[in-house]
């Protein structure tokens, strides 16, 4: 083991709700002590302005509307500038911002909202992230530490396919959140894997948005279940790290319709988080947190939204042109309905003040944003003055992050029954530099400050496993020296920069000869790593560097030699090439980025004590050249992308490789276990389509061993009017732990929204008339077992606004 580091707003009786829970100092309040307190009719209120008298927003009798409207007409201009805009982040640029600055109650948080001290109004507590909490493990002048759990990334927690699992990961995530102070995780995100180059994509779940939108929803609702908020992000589309300040994504209304939104529309829709995070990028021409039609015509109109809408820090034109000393104007912000503005910059406070003088920003416009400010902290703990111990149960939390990282790990390949090796009287050789610098998450906002990561090394160790000692030996100080290169490199150059993975070791035969005959089995582990502010490359990361190769074939060509087998391990957050090698190993365990308890994790799956269940949520192509978005991945021109076409459209990931006949390496779903399943009944609740259908299906265990599976529900849908994929994920379950010979049946039910596909001609969902086919299978490639129902006529789903019009015209990918 290394050391390492329901949505209702709330009626608060006595109103002490607005009152910061360091109440008592001066720095924080600008007063001394608790407020006075008022006694009328034999009641008690906290006399927040100190006036003497009772105010309506002081009165708990009172409606929260009514609260509220008196609040905002209280409030000064300069005091509706400070609320709309957060407390900033002294002495940063604000373009290589990644680590929080705040030094104030939270220390390591990434922001803080303005306190209205003179109506007794607190500021509220933001801080990343979506493996865990984000905040400083150590503080001046203080003995004592706050590190956080860092959990399975998110394309771990998605290849759980398991909702209220992850909701589970989101209740613990919330209580450390709680317990260190902060009012407001900034996560989920949800992005789609447009790419498998993202820097973002271990943050991220799916290519698919309906999975991530799930995803997404049961961690919202797990989170907010503690009396904090969530930040879903990063809405929308910010689908690359290169030129993400400003890059302009041209995507058809079609597209950002049915992909780029539809995981954000099932998020909000199933969990209401308090807040939503628009993004960096344009689309179609205008930064997102500028436009009206996305922040206020779709989220709040369309998918009843009721929360507030933060920039990303230093997110939008006007930050940008105060970031290099030009004139800074909000205007478009908040009248397209971005509420708060982050992390906090003194021009923008100005222009507030300056163009409400004006009338270019109307008062409305701003009371607006003030309102719906007023409600997220009027529900905050800070506001509720709920204690915090800055003691979560770190030691549960670690238990919980190392069940649920053995369900999101992968089985892609077992060959001959590699899997699980249950042999401890041998000793086992791990090879791979990674194998002893085990990687727990990505970095950027998406890091976690944990106390310790369990190497791969230690985790079969601590599972009775002999491992080859010498063999660590030699490994143990080059794995030390090669990672400190990297790190100071990182360091030289700035904590965003792009990753370079660790060389590896060369053996001469006759040093694998000599473990191969000592040794019973071969560990290979793979490791990437990638994070905020660079996207990966082709050469070297994505593809398996020559060293790598070499490692691979030398390794398996000495153990097979001697009857022996050889297991790759790819520690890993996104995508890498795998079609050129996996045919040489026997088994192939993707344990992504498990979070700290890793080496447990994996020698959990490894041994067998976990039979695998994950899937994957993403295709692995045969190359990279086969990705339908690599022709016009980060855009023009190459060396500084300013604009980017998605002309696939719709077709990424399976939709892609389905509908065009393009194989892959391993396919959007797949995933082995130690038993097999039979998908024996699949039922309809009719042959003809009314308002919705539901599907019954049976899955039974056919193996010996007891074991989860996901069950997938793909639609095929007509395309006489409308070019379709050839099938698209609509629905899916994951069974309970099922004994050999043991059946469970899921249910699911579709409607015709979910069976619709958006017309952008009509600016509608519609479910075309005709014949569906339904798919209940193990992956997206698999036969399974199919129904079909008709939907006897044209069935408009829902009307939408006609919005996102097109600046650059282009034709989407057809089959």
């Amino acid at each position: 083991m290394k050391k390492i580091n329901n949505n209702k707003f709330i009626k608060v009786p006595l109103l002490t709700a607005l009152v910061l829970a360091s109440l008592g100092t001066k720095a924080a309040t600008g007063h001394v002590g608790d407020p006075p307190v008022l006694k009328i009719e034999g009641l008690e209120f906290s006399d927040l302005n100190r006036n003497g008298k009772l105010d309506k927003y002081e009165d708990y009798r009172l409606s929260l509307e009514e609260r509220i409207n008196d609040l905002v007409s209280q409030m000064t201009d300069e005091e509706k500038a400070n609320f709309l805009t957060g407390t900033g982040k002294p002495g940063n640029d604000g373009l290589t911002a990644v680590i929080g600055s705040v030094e104030g109650r939270v220390p390591g948080a990434a922001g803080v909202t303005y306190a209205i001290e003179r109506l007794g109004i607190p500021g509220v507590t933001l801080a990343d992230g979506p493996a865990g909490l984000r905040i400083k493990p150590v503080r001046d002048n203080d003995a004592n530490t706050y590190y956080c759990t860092a959990f399975p990334v998110g394309t771990s927690l998605a290849s759980t396919w398991n909702t209220a699992l992850i909701e589970s990961v989101g209740t613990a995530i919330g209580s450390e959140t709680k317990d260190y102070g902060v009012d407001v995780l900034l996560a989920p995100a949800l992005n789609i894997h447009r790419n498998p180059l993202c820097g973002r994509n271990y943050e991220y779940y799916s290519e698919d948005p309906l999975i991530s939108g799930k995803i997404a929803a049961a961690m919202v609702r797990g989170i907010q279940s503690n009396g904090v908020g969530t930040s879903i992000k990063h809405f929308a589309a910010n689908n690359q790290e290169t030129s993400r300040f400003s890059i302009n994504e041209h995507i058809s209304k079609r597209a950002l319709r049915e992909i780029y939104l539809r995981n954000f529309e099932i998020a909000i829709r199933e969990s209401q988080p308090w807040t939503v995070m628009s993004s960096y990028n344009l689309i179609n021409g205008t930064y997102t947190s500028e436009r009206k039609d996305l922040l206020t015509d779709v989220l709040r109109d369309e998918w009843g939204y009721k929360g507030i809408v933060m920039t990303d820090w230093y997110g939008g034109y006007a930050a940008l042109t105060a970031l290099v000393g030009r004139t800074s104007d909000v205007t478009t912000q908040l009248t397209a309905g971005n509420d708060l503005l982050m992390p906090g910059m003194k021009e923008q406070r100005a222009s507030i003040i300056e163009n409400l003088k004006s009338g270019k920003l109307s008062k409305e416009a701003v009371d607006a944003c003030v309102k719906r400010m007023l409600e997220l902290v009027m529900k905050s703990p800070t506001t509720k003055k709920i204690p915090y111990s800055n003691k979560p149960n770190l030691t549960a939390n670690a238990a919980i992050t190392r069940s649920v990282a053995t369900e999101g790990i992968i089985l892609l390949k077992n060959e001959g029954n590699a899997l699980p090796y249950t042999s401890k009287t041998n000793s086992v050789a791990a090879f791979g530099v990674t194998s002893y610098a085990f990687i727990s998450g990505g970095t950027g906002s998406g890091d976690v400050n944990e106390a310790y990561t369990v190497s791969l090394l230690d985790g079969l160790k601590n599972a009775g496993y002999k491992v080859d000692e010498p063999l660590r030996a030699i490994y143990q100080p080059y794995t030390d020296k090669v990672k400190g290169i990297e790190d100071a490199r990182r360091k030289k150059e700035g904590k965003l920069t792009t990753h370079k993975r660790l060389p590896e070791m060369g053996f001469t035969t006759a040093e694998l000869n000599e473990k191969a005959a000592f040794d019973d089995l071969a560990i290979i582990t793979i490791g990437r790593n990638s994070g905020e502010g660079s996207d990966r490359v082709v050469d070297n990361d994505f593809n398996l560097g020559e060293d790598e190769h070499k490692l691979i074939e030398d390794v398996a060509k000495a153990f097979h030699a001697k009857g022996k087998k050889v297991v790759v391990i790819l520690n890993i957050g996104g995508v890498i090439e795998t079609a050129s090698w996996k045919d040489k190993v026997d088994a192939i365990l993707l344990a992504w980025q498990p979070g700290q308890e890793g080496g447990n994790s994996v020698a959990d799956v490894f041994g067998g004590k976990v039979n695998p269940s994950g899937r994957l949520t993403m295709t692995f192509p045969v190359k990279y050249e086969d990705t339908p978005s690599a022709k016009n991945w980060l855009g023009t021109p190459k060396e500084a992308p300013k604009d980017v076409n998605y002309q696939e459209g719709i077709y990424i990931g399976y939709r892609y490789y389905d509908t065009f006949k393009v194989k892959p390496s391993f396919e959007f779903g797949f995933g082995k276990s130690y038993t097999s399943f039979d998908y024996s009944t699949v039922k309809l609740s009719s042959k003809t389509f009314n308002d919705n259908v539901t599907v019954s299906v049976t899955v039974k265990n056919t193996g010996k061993v007891a074991g989860k599976e996901v069950v997938q529900l793909y639609v095929s849908a007509p395309a006489k009017t409308l070019d379709k994929p050839k099938q698209e994920l609509k629905a899916f379950g994951k069974t309970k732990t099922l004994a050999p010979g043991e059946s469970e049946t899921l249910t699911f039910t579709l409607t015709a929204k979910d069976i619709a596909s958006f017309t952008e001609s009509k600016s509608a969902w519609i479910a075309e008339a005709g014949s569906y086919t339904i798919k209940a299978s193990a992956s997206s490639a698999a036969a399974g077992k199919t129904v079909t129902f008709t939907v006897p006529k044209e069935i408009v789903a829902e009307k939408v606004h006609d919005s996102f019009a097109a600046d650059v015209k282009f034709e989407d990918l057809k089959p």
